[in-house]
Protein backbone atom coordinates (compact mmCIF):
# COMPACT_ATOMS: atom_id res chain seq x y z
CA UNK A 1 0.00 0.00 0.00
CA UNK A 2 1.34 3.68 -0.75
CA UNK A 3 3.81 4.71 2.24
CA UNK A 4 2.75 8.39 1.58
CA UNK A 5 -0.67 7.98 3.74
CA UNK A 6 0.97 7.04 6.44
CA UNK A 7 -0.32 9.38 9.65
CA UNK A 8 0.66 13.12 8.75
CA UNK A 9 3.77 12.02 6.70
CA UNK A 10 2.02 12.81 3.26
CA UNK A 11 4.76 14.62 2.33
CA UNK A 12 7.44 12.80 4.08
CA UNK A 13 9.98 12.71 1.43
CA UNK A 14 10.41 16.56 1.36
CA UNK A 15 13.49 16.32 3.95
CA UNK A 16 15.58 14.25 1.33
CA UNK A 17 14.80 16.19 -1.76
CA UNK A 18 16.05 19.33 -2.90
CA UNK A 19 13.47 22.53 -1.94
CA UNK A 20 13.53 24.13 -5.82
CA UNK A 21 12.80 20.24 -7.19
CA UNK A 22 9.77 20.88 -8.30
CA UNK A 23 10.68 23.39 -11.01
CA UNK A 24 14.14 21.13 -11.72
CA UNK A 25 14.42 19.35 -14.82
CA UNK A 26 13.57 15.68 -13.90
CA UNK A 27 15.75 12.99 -16.11
CA UNK A 28 13.25 10.35 -17.92
CA UNK A 29 10.19 12.70 -17.30
CA UNK A 30 7.24 12.07 -19.81
CA UNK A 31 4.86 14.91 -20.40
CA UNK A 32 1.95 15.69 -22.68
CA UNK A 33 2.52 17.00 -25.89
CA UNK A 34 0.62 20.19 -24.37
CA UNK A 35 2.34 20.35 -21.47
CA UNK A 36 1.84 22.46 -18.32
CA UNK A 37 4.03 23.93 -16.54
CA UNK A 38 4.88 22.68 -12.89
CA UNK A 39 3.42 25.04 -9.82
CA UNK A 40 5.17 25.72 -7.17
CA UNK A 41 2.65 25.91 -3.41
CA UNK A 42 3.25 29.48 -3.15
CA UNK A 43 1.48 29.82 -6.42
CA UNK A 44 -1.08 27.46 -5.32
CA UNK A 45 -4.77 29.42 -4.30
CA UNK A 46 -4.58 30.75 -0.69
CA UNK A 47 -7.48 27.68 0.44
CA UNK A 48 -4.99 24.91 -1.55
CA UNK A 49 -1.84 26.68 0.41
CA UNK A 50 -3.70 26.81 3.97
CA UNK A 51 -4.41 23.37 3.48
CA UNK A 52 -0.76 22.58 2.89
CA UNK A 53 -0.34 24.19 6.05
CA UNK A 54 -2.77 22.32 8.00
CA UNK A 55 -0.89 19.25 6.66
CA UNK A 56 2.59 20.17 7.55
CA UNK A 57 4.46 20.70 4.40
CA UNK A 58 6.60 23.26 3.43
CA UNK A 59 6.62 22.68 -0.58
CA UNK A 60 5.43 20.68 -3.29
CA UNK A 61 6.30 17.45 -3.88
CA UNK A 62 7.69 16.10 -7.89
CA UNK A 63 3.92 14.49 -8.75
CA UNK A 64 2.48 16.71 -6.83
CA UNK A 65 4.18 19.97 -8.57
CA UNK A 66 3.29 18.40 -12.32
CA UNK A 67 0.07 16.84 -11.60
CA UNK A 68 -2.45 19.09 -10.05
CA UNK A 69 -2.22 21.75 -12.67
CA UNK A 70 -3.82 19.23 -15.16
CA UNK A 71 -6.53 18.40 -12.81
CA UNK A 72 -7.19 21.97 -11.78
CA UNK A 73 -7.45 22.41 -15.75
CA UNK A 74 -10.13 19.74 -15.58
CA UNK A 75 -7.57 17.71 -18.21
CA UNK A 76 -7.62 13.78 -18.04
CA UNK A 77 -4.82 12.48 -17.19
CA UNK A 78 -2.88 8.77 -16.63
CA UNK A 79 0.30 9.32 -13.77
CA UNK A 80 2.99 7.04 -13.67
CA UNK A 81 4.70 7.47 -9.98
CA UNK A 82 6.41 5.47 -7.27
CA UNK A 83 4.60 4.54 -4.24
CA UNK A 84 5.72 7.10 -1.44
CA UNK A 85 6.23 9.83 -4.08
CA UNK A 86 3.34 11.62 -2.81
CA UNK A 87 0.67 11.21 -5.40
CA UNK A 88 -2.37 10.79 -2.98
CA UNK A 89 -2.04 14.45 -1.88
CA UNK A 90 -1.28 15.33 -5.89
CA UNK A 91 -5.10 14.22 -6.47
CA UNK A 92 -6.42 15.31 -3.20
CA UNK A 93 -5.24 18.86 -3.11
CA UNK A 94 -7.46 19.87 -6.42
CA UNK A 95 -9.92 17.96 -4.89
CA UNK A 96 -10.70 20.20 -2.27
CA UNK A 97 -10.53 23.52 -4.76
CA UNK A 98 -12.86 21.91 -6.95
CA UNK A 99 -15.60 20.53 -4.37
CA UNK A 100 -19.41 22.49 -4.03
CA UNK A 101 -19.94 22.97 -0.68
CA UNK A 102 -23.41 24.08 -1.03
CA UNK A 103 -23.98 20.61 -3.09
CA UNK A 104 -24.86 17.69 -0.31
CA UNK A 105 -23.82 15.45 -2.92
CA UNK A 106 -21.20 12.73 -3.84
CA UNK A 107 -18.53 14.77 -6.22
CA UNK A 108 -15.00 12.97 -6.07
CA UNK A 109 -15.11 9.57 -5.68
CA UNK A 110 -11.35 7.42 -5.23
CA UNK A 111 -11.43 4.04 -5.50
CA UNK A 112 -8.48 2.05 -3.76
CA UNK A 113 -7.43 -1.72 -3.58
CA UNK A 114 -7.69 -2.10 -0.13
CA UNK A 115 -9.57 -1.06 3.12
CA UNK A 116 -6.21 0.06 4.68
CA UNK A 117 -5.64 2.59 1.71
CA UNK A 118 -9.27 3.67 2.20
CA UNK A 119 -8.83 4.87 5.32
CA UNK A 120 -5.55 6.33 4.96
CA UNK A 121 -6.59 8.62 2.26
CA UNK A 122 -9.45 9.72 4.47
CA UNK A 123 -7.20 10.54 7.41
CA UNK A 124 -5.25 12.56 5.13
CA UNK A 125 -8.18 14.32 3.48
CA UNK A 126 -9.81 15.42 7.04
CA UNK A 127 -6.28 16.58 7.83
CA UNK A 128 -5.90 19.03 4.75
CA UNK A 129 -9.61 19.71 4.62
CA UNK A 130 -9.63 21.20 8.12
CA UNK A 131 -12.62 23.02 9.43
CA UNK A 132 -13.98 23.46 5.90
CA UNK A 133 -16.82 21.78 6.10
CA UNK A 134 -15.61 18.99 3.41
CA UNK A 135 -17.74 15.52 4.23
CA UNK A 136 -15.68 12.46 3.72
CA UNK A 137 -16.31 8.97 4.30
CA UNK A 138 -14.22 5.27 3.88
CA UNK A 139 -16.15 2.98 2.13
CA UNK A 140 -15.19 -0.66 2.30
CA UNK A 141 -16.42 -4.38 3.07
CA UNK A 142 -16.23 -6.07 6.39
CA UNK A 143 -18.15 -3.87 8.05
CA UNK A 144 -21.67 -2.34 9.20
CA UNK A 145 -23.92 -0.49 6.74
CA UNK A 146 -24.82 1.75 8.90
CA UNK A 147 -22.08 4.30 9.03
CA UNK A 148 -21.39 4.51 5.49
CA UNK A 149 -25.46 4.47 4.99
CA UNK A 150 -25.57 7.56 7.29
CA UNK A 151 -23.00 9.28 5.28
CA UNK A 152 -24.29 9.15 2.12
CA UNK A 153 -27.66 10.54 3.99
CA UNK A 154 -25.94 13.77 5.19
CA UNK A 155 -23.63 13.89 1.68
CA UNK A 156 -20.35 13.03 2.20
CA UNK A 157 -18.80 15.13 -0.72
CA UNK A 158 -15.63 12.83 -0.96
CA UNK A 159 -16.19 9.26 -1.39
CA UNK A 160 -12.66 6.70 -0.80
CA UNK A 161 -13.49 3.24 -1.01
CA UNK A 162 -12.84 -0.63 -2.90
CA UNK A 163 -14.78 -0.88 -5.66
CA UNK A 164 -16.97 -3.94 -4.14
CA UNK A 165 -18.18 -2.44 -1.53
CA UNK A 166 -18.69 0.82 -3.73
CA UNK A 167 -20.57 -1.50 -6.42
CA UNK A 168 -22.43 -3.02 -3.56
CA UNK A 169 -23.95 0.54 -2.62
CA UNK A 170 -24.66 1.79 -6.29
CA UNK A 171 -26.67 -1.40 -7.15
CA UNK A 172 -28.33 -0.72 -3.52
CA UNK A 173 -29.47 3.14 -4.70
CA UNK A 174 -27.64 3.88 -0.92
CA UNK A 175 -25.08 6.23 -3.23
CA UNK A 176 -25.50 8.13 -6.41
CA UNK A 177 -22.91 9.66 -8.69
CA UNK A 178 -25.21 11.51 -10.25
CA UNK A 179 -23.20 14.83 -9.27
CA UNK A 180 -19.68 13.20 -9.24
CA UNK A 181 -16.92 15.74 -10.96
CA UNK A 182 -13.81 13.97 -10.08
CA UNK A 183 -13.21 9.93 -10.05
CA UNK A 184 -9.37 8.73 -8.96
CA UNK A 185 -8.28 5.56 -9.79
CA UNK A 186 -5.32 4.69 -6.91
CA UNK A 187 -3.10 2.28 -7.51
CA UNK A 188 -4.81 1.44 -10.29
CA UNK A 189 -2.55 -2.11 -10.86
CA UNK A 190 -2.85 -3.09 -7.92
CA UNK A 191 -6.64 -3.03 -8.43
CA UNK A 192 -6.68 -4.79 -11.55
CA UNK A 193 -4.20 -7.48 -9.74
CA UNK A 194 -7.02 -8.28 -6.76
CA UNK A 195 -9.50 -9.09 -9.19
CA UNK A 196 -11.43 -5.49 -9.15
CA UNK A 197 -11.70 -5.00 -13.13
CA UNK A 198 -15.62 -6.88 -13.26
CA UNK A 199 -16.63 -4.15 -10.65
CA UNK A 200 -14.65 -1.46 -11.87
CA UNK A 201 -16.93 -1.64 -15.12
CA UNK A 202 -20.37 -1.96 -13.73
CA UNK A 203 -19.36 1.49 -11.83
CA UNK A 204 -18.98 3.00 -15.13
CA UNK A 205 -22.60 1.81 -15.46
CA UNK A 206 -23.75 4.49 -12.87
CA UNK A 207 -21.36 7.17 -13.88
CA UNK A 208 -23.02 10.38 -15.09
CA UNK A 209 -23.82 9.95 -18.86
CA UNK A 210 -23.54 13.92 -19.96
CA UNK A 211 -19.94 14.31 -18.88
CA UNK A 212 -19.02 16.11 -22.08
CA UNK A 213 -22.41 18.34 -22.18
CA UNK A 214 -21.86 19.91 -18.63
CA UNK A 215 -19.76 23.07 -17.39
CA UNK A 216 -18.95 20.65 -14.32
CA UNK A 217 -17.64 17.79 -16.04
CA UNK A 218 -16.72 14.28 -14.70
CA UNK A 219 -12.93 14.27 -14.83
CA UNK A 220 -10.87 11.18 -14.46
CA UNK A 221 -7.47 10.68 -13.24
CA UNK A 222 -5.19 6.90 -12.68
CA UNK A 223 -2.66 6.88 -10.94
CA UNK A 224 -0.23 3.79 -11.22
CA UNK A 225 3.41 2.77 -10.53
CA UNK A 226 3.25 0.81 -13.29
CA UNK A 227 0.89 1.14 -16.46
CA UNK A 228 0.92 -2.06 -18.33
CA UNK A 229 -1.11 -3.00 -21.72
CA UNK A 230 -4.10 -3.52 -19.34
CA UNK A 231 -3.94 -0.77 -17.38
CA UNK A 232 -3.68 1.19 -20.45
CA UNK A 233 -6.76 -0.40 -22.25
CA UNK A 234 -8.37 0.78 -18.30
CA UNK A 235 -7.49 4.36 -18.44
CA UNK A 236 -9.02 4.63 -22.09
CA UNK A 237 -12.44 2.73 -21.22
CA UNK A 238 -12.62 5.49 -17.74
CA UNK A 239 -11.05 8.39 -19.00
CA UNK A 240 -11.45 10.74 -22.20
CA UNK A 241 -8.74 12.25 -24.24
CA UNK A 242 -6.13 11.72 -21.26
CA UNK A 243 -3.08 13.13 -21.15
CA UNK A 244 -0.31 11.17 -20.03
CA UNK A 245 2.72 11.98 -17.14
CA UNK A 246 5.36 9.81 -15.64
CA UNK A 247 8.00 10.69 -13.15
CA UNK A 248 9.58 6.87 -12.94
CA UNK A 249 12.98 8.30 -13.78
CA UNK A 250 14.78 4.80 -13.72
CA UNK A 251 13.89 3.24 -16.59
CA UNK A 252 17.07 3.42 -18.17
CA UNK A 253 17.94 0.12 -20.79
CA UNK A 254 14.93 -1.49 -21.11
CA UNK A 255 12.72 2.23 -20.76
CA UNK A 256 9.44 0.71 -20.32
CA UNK A 257 10.32 -1.94 -17.61
CA UNK A 258 10.72 -1.89 -13.97
CA UNK A 259 13.78 -3.89 -12.62
CA UNK A 260 13.61 -5.13 -8.75
CA UNK A 261 15.32 -7.83 -6.99
CA UNK A 262 14.77 -9.64 -3.72
CA UNK A 263 17.29 -11.50 -1.87
CA UNK A 264 15.98 -15.05 -0.66
CA UNK A 265 17.61 -17.76 0.76
CA UNK A 266 19.19 -19.84 -0.97
CA UNK A 267 17.09 -23.16 -0.16
CA UNK A 268 13.70 -21.32 -0.61
CA UNK A 269 14.24 -19.56 -3.21
CA UNK A 270 11.12 -21.80 -4.84
CA UNK A 271 8.99 -20.75 -1.71
CA UNK A 272 9.97 -17.07 -2.50
CA UNK A 273 8.54 -17.61 -5.95
CA UNK A 274 5.76 -18.91 -4.84
CA UNK A 275 4.97 -16.40 -2.20
CA UNK A 276 5.63 -13.01 -5.28
CA UNK A 277 3.69 -14.55 -7.70
CA UNK A 278 0.59 -14.43 -5.41
CA UNK A 279 1.73 -11.02 -4.38
CA UNK A 280 1.64 -9.85 -7.67
CA UNK A 281 -1.03 -12.10 -9.26
CA UNK A 282 -0.12 -10.81 -12.87
CA UNK A 283 -2.28 -12.22 -15.52
CA UNK A 284 0.42 -14.00 -17.26
CA UNK A 285 4.09 -14.17 -17.04
CA UNK A 286 7.36 -15.68 -17.78
CA UNK A 287 9.69 -17.54 -15.59
CA UNK A 288 13.36 -18.22 -16.71
CA UNK A 289 15.74 -20.85 -15.30
CA UNK A 290 19.30 -21.18 -16.23
CA UNK A 291 19.32 -24.92 -16.93
CA UNK A 292 16.29 -27.74 -18.19
CA UNK A 293 16.11 -29.68 -15.18
CA UNK A 294 15.34 -26.33 -13.26
CA UNK A 295 12.66 -25.42 -15.22
CA UNK A 296 11.26 -28.95 -14.60
CA UNK A 297 11.73 -28.31 -10.74
CA UNK A 298 10.17 -24.91 -10.86
CA UNK A 299 7.40 -25.77 -12.94
CA UNK A 300 6.11 -28.22 -10.57
CA UNK A 301 6.62 -26.74 -7.40
CA UNK A 302 4.50 -24.05 -9.34
CA UNK A 303 1.86 -27.00 -10.30
CA UNK A 304 1.52 -28.36 -6.90
CA UNK A 305 0.99 -25.15 -5.69
CA UNK A 306 -2.53 -24.55 -7.56
CA UNK A 307 -0.66 -22.68 -10.18
CA UNK A 308 -1.51 -22.51 -13.82
CA UNK A 309 1.52 -23.41 -15.12
CA UNK A 310 4.12 -25.01 -17.82
CA UNK A 311 7.43 -25.40 -19.21
CA UNK A 312 9.37 -25.12 -22.01
CA UNK A 313 12.53 -26.61 -22.99
CA UNK A 314 14.66 -27.73 -26.21
CA UNK A 315 13.53 -30.79 -25.45
CA UNK A 316 10.08 -30.57 -27.00
CA UNK A 317 8.91 -30.85 -29.86
CA UNK A 318 8.22 -28.01 -32.21
CA UNK A 319 4.64 -29.03 -32.10
CA UNK A 320 4.36 -29.37 -28.36
CA UNK A 321 6.15 -25.58 -28.58
CA UNK A 322 3.46 -24.35 -30.60
CA UNK A 323 0.64 -25.98 -28.56
CA UNK A 324 2.06 -24.28 -25.49
CA UNK A 325 2.77 -20.94 -26.98
CA UNK A 326 -0.88 -20.30 -28.60
CA UNK A 327 -2.54 -21.30 -24.84
CA UNK A 328 -0.22 -18.65 -23.48
CA UNK A 329 -0.87 -15.66 -26.18
CA UNK A 330 -4.63 -17.16 -26.10
CA UNK A 331 -4.73 -16.44 -22.76
CA UNK A 332 -4.99 -20.13 -21.57
CA UNK A 333 -2.24 -20.29 -19.57
CA UNK A 334 -0.83 -18.28 -16.89
CA UNK A 335 2.73 -18.53 -16.57
CA UNK A 336 5.40 -20.23 -18.68
CA UNK A 337 8.97 -21.62 -17.27
CA UNK A 338 11.07 -21.87 -19.91
CA UNK A 339 15.57 -21.41 -20.15
CA UNK A 340 16.79 -18.66 -22.41
CA UNK A 341 17.58 -20.84 -25.49
CA UNK A 342 13.49 -22.50 -25.60
CA UNK A 343 12.39 -18.88 -24.89
CA UNK A 344 14.14 -17.36 -28.01
CA UNK A 345 11.61 -16.14 -30.10
CA UNK A 346 8.79 -15.44 -27.87
CA UNK A 347 6.76 -12.43 -28.85
CA UNK A 348 3.76 -11.85 -26.10
CA UNK A 349 3.20 -8.33 -26.13
CA UNK A 350 0.76 -8.03 -22.92
CA UNK A 351 3.11 -10.10 -20.77
CA UNK A 352 3.43 -7.87 -17.46
CA UNK A 353 5.93 -9.80 -15.67
CA UNK A 354 9.19 -11.33 -16.44
CA UNK A 355 10.80 -13.44 -13.05
CA UNK A 356 14.45 -14.15 -13.31
CA UNK A 357 14.90 -17.40 -11.05
CA UNK A 358 18.36 -18.01 -11.70
CA UNK A 359 20.62 -14.39 -12.75
CA UNK A 360 21.77 -15.47 -16.48
CA UNK A 361 25.42 -16.92 -17.06
CA UNK A 362 25.69 -14.37 -20.23
CA UNK A 363 25.03 -10.99 -18.95
CA UNK A 364 23.27 -10.55 -22.01
CA UNK A 365 20.83 -12.78 -21.26
CA UNK A 366 18.82 -10.52 -18.61
CA UNK A 367 18.78 -7.67 -21.28
CA UNK A 368 16.91 -10.60 -23.59
CA UNK A 369 14.81 -11.81 -20.75
CA UNK A 370 14.03 -8.13 -19.58
CA UNK A 371 12.90 -7.27 -22.84
CA UNK A 372 10.07 -9.96 -22.99
CA UNK A 373 7.77 -7.68 -21.03
CA UNK A 374 6.99 -3.79 -21.39
CA UNK A 375 6.54 -4.39 -25.07
CA UNK A 376 3.90 -2.64 -27.50
CA UNK A 377 4.41 0.86 -25.36
CA UNK A 378 3.24 -1.05 -22.13
CA UNK A 379 5.27 -0.81 -19.08
CA UNK A 380 6.24 -4.03 -17.03
CA UNK A 381 8.18 -5.05 -14.42
CA UNK A 382 11.51 -7.92 -14.72
CA UNK A 383 11.67 -9.64 -11.32
CA UNK A 384 14.97 -11.33 -10.44
CA UNK A 385 14.87 -13.93 -7.05
CA UNK A 386 18.55 -13.69 -5.91
CA UNK A 387 20.58 -15.16 -2.97
CA UNK A 388 23.65 -12.89 -1.28
CA UNK A 389 26.49 -14.07 -3.93
CA UNK A 390 24.14 -13.30 -6.28
CA UNK A 391 22.93 -10.16 -5.83
CA UNK A 392 26.93 -9.45 -6.79
CA UNK A 393 26.12 -10.70 -10.52
CA UNK A 394 23.40 -8.41 -10.74
CA UNK A 395 25.26 -6.04 -9.60
CA UNK A 396 27.62 -6.10 -12.44
CA UNK A 397 24.52 -6.28 -14.87
CA UNK A 398 23.65 -3.04 -13.72
CA UNK A 399 26.72 -1.45 -13.97
CA UNK A 400 27.33 -2.88 -17.21
CA UNK A 401 24.13 -1.70 -19.30
CA UNK A 402 22.97 1.30 -16.98
CA UNK A 403 20.37 -0.52 -15.14
CA UNK A 404 19.22 0.92 -11.75
CA UNK A 405 17.88 -1.90 -9.79
CA UNK A 406 15.69 -1.39 -7.14
CA UNK A 407 15.91 -3.60 -4.10
CA UNK A 408 12.31 -4.79 -2.62
CA UNK A 409 12.01 -6.10 1.15
CA UNK A 410 10.46 -10.12 0.53
CA UNK A 411 7.48 -10.16 1.62
CA UNK A 412 6.17 -12.17 5.22
CA UNK A 413 3.41 -14.17 6.15
CA UNK A 414 1.79 -11.28 7.26
CA UNK A 415 1.80 -9.21 4.64
CA UNK A 416 0.94 -12.77 2.10
CA UNK A 417 -2.14 -13.52 4.03
CA UNK A 418 -3.54 -9.91 4.05
CA UNK A 419 -2.93 -9.88 0.26
CA UNK A 420 -5.10 -13.49 -0.58
CA UNK A 421 -7.67 -12.58 2.25
CA UNK A 422 -8.43 -9.08 0.75
CA UNK A 423 -8.34 -10.97 -3.24
CA UNK A 424 -10.48 -13.91 -1.84
CA UNK A 425 -13.10 -11.00 -0.40
CA UNK A 426 -13.15 -9.27 -3.36
CA UNK A 427 -13.89 -12.75 -5.18
CA UNK A 428 -16.49 -13.68 -2.71
CA UNK A 429 -18.24 -10.74 -2.80
CA UNK A 430 -18.79 -10.28 -6.04
CA UNK A 431 -19.88 -14.23 -6.50
CA UNK A 432 -22.09 -12.98 -3.93
CA UNK A 433 -23.68 -10.34 -6.31
CA UNK A 434 -24.57 -12.29 -8.99
CA UNK A 435 -27.05 -14.47 -6.71
CA UNK A 436 -30.44 -13.80 -7.41
CA UNK A 437 -33.53 -14.22 -4.65
CA UNK A 438 -33.96 -17.68 -4.74
CA UNK A 439 -30.21 -18.43 -4.47
CA UNK A 440 -29.95 -16.01 -1.62
CA UNK A 441 -32.70 -17.51 0.34
CA UNK A 442 -31.22 -21.36 -0.63
CA UNK A 443 -28.17 -20.07 1.03
CA UNK A 444 -30.14 -18.92 4.40
CA UNK A 445 -30.30 -22.88 5.38
CA UNK A 446 -26.46 -22.62 5.66
CA UNK A 447 -26.09 -19.28 7.99
CA UNK A 448 -26.48 -21.21 11.17
CA UNK A 449 -23.68 -23.68 10.37
CA UNK A 450 -21.21 -20.94 9.29
CA UNK A 451 -21.94 -19.51 12.72
CA UNK A 452 -20.71 -22.05 14.63
CA UNK A 453 -17.82 -23.09 12.64
CA UNK A 454 -16.26 -20.07 13.19
CA UNK A 455 -16.71 -20.33 16.85
CA UNK A 456 -14.89 -23.51 16.98
CA UNK A 457 -10.79 -23.34 16.11
CA UNK A 458 -11.09 -26.96 15.51
CA UNK A 459 -14.16 -26.33 13.10
CA UNK A 460 -12.06 -23.24 10.96
CA UNK A 461 -10.06 -25.99 9.64
CA UNK A 462 -12.83 -27.01 7.72
CA UNK A 463 -13.63 -23.17 6.47
CA UNK A 464 -10.00 -22.61 5.81
CA UNK A 465 -10.03 -25.45 3.60
CA UNK A 466 -13.15 -24.52 1.65
CA UNK A 467 -11.89 -21.01 0.90
CA UNK A 468 -8.08 -22.43 0.20
CA UNK A 469 -10.25 -24.81 -2.39
CA UNK A 470 -12.16 -21.62 -3.65
CA UNK A 471 -8.88 -19.73 -4.19
CA UNK A 472 -7.00 -22.49 -5.48
CA UNK A 473 -9.45 -22.40 -8.42
CA UNK A 474 -8.81 -18.87 -9.48
CA UNK A 475 -5.35 -19.40 -9.89
CA UNK A 476 -5.81 -21.53 -13.28
CA UNK A 477 -8.03 -18.88 -14.19
CA UNK A 478 -6.35 -15.25 -15.51
CA UNK A 479 -8.38 -12.44 -13.95
CA UNK A 480 -10.48 -10.79 -15.95
CA UNK A 481 -9.15 -7.89 -17.61
CA UNK A 482 -9.56 -4.96 -20.40
CA UNK A 483 -9.39 -6.60 -23.74
CA UNK A 484 -10.34 -3.73 -25.55
CA UNK A 485 -7.77 -2.59 -27.65
CA UNK A 486 -4.67 0.19 -27.09
CA UNK A 487 -5.51 3.66 -28.71
CA UNK A 488 -2.35 3.54 -29.17
CA UNK A 489 0.79 1.35 -30.56
CA UNK A 490 3.25 2.75 -28.44
CA UNK A 491 4.13 4.29 -24.75
CA UNK A 492 2.35 7.30 -24.57
CA UNK A 493 5.25 10.20 -24.87
CA UNK A 494 2.24 12.68 -25.02
CA UNK A 495 -1.40 13.46 -25.58
CA UNK A 496 -2.57 9.58 -27.19
CA UNK A 497 -4.54 9.61 -29.83
CA UNK A 498 -8.39 10.98 -29.25
CA UNK A 499 -10.63 8.31 -28.25
CA UNK A 500 -14.34 8.75 -27.01
CA UNK A 501 -15.62 6.79 -23.42
CA UNK A 502 -16.16 3.45 -23.72
CA UNK A 503 -19.45 2.75 -22.74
Amino acid sequence: MDQETNGNNLNDETTRQPTDNAQAPLEGLIEPESALPPVTLEELPERLRDAATRAGWTRLMDVQARAIPYILAGRDLMVQSRTGSGKTGAYLLPILERIDLSRAACQALVLVPTRELARQVVTEAELLAGHEGIRTIAVYGGVSYGPQLEAFRRGAHLVVGTPGRILDHLMRHSLSLDKLRILVFDEADRMLSMGFYPDMRRIQDFLPTDRDETPNALNAYMFSATFPAHVIRLAHQFLRQPDFLSLSRDHVHVTATEHAYYIVPPMDKDRALVRLIEIENPPAALIFCNTKAKVHYVNVVLQRFGYDSDELSSDLSQKEREAIMRRMREGNLRYLVATDVAARGIDLPDLSHVFIYDPPEDPEDYIHRAGRTGRAGASGEAISLVTGMESIVLQRIGKRYGIAFEERPLPDDEDLETIVGQRLTALLEARLRERDRVELERMQRFMPLAKSLGESEDSMALVAMLLDDYYQKSLHTPPDRPTEAAPTEERPSGRPRRRRRGR
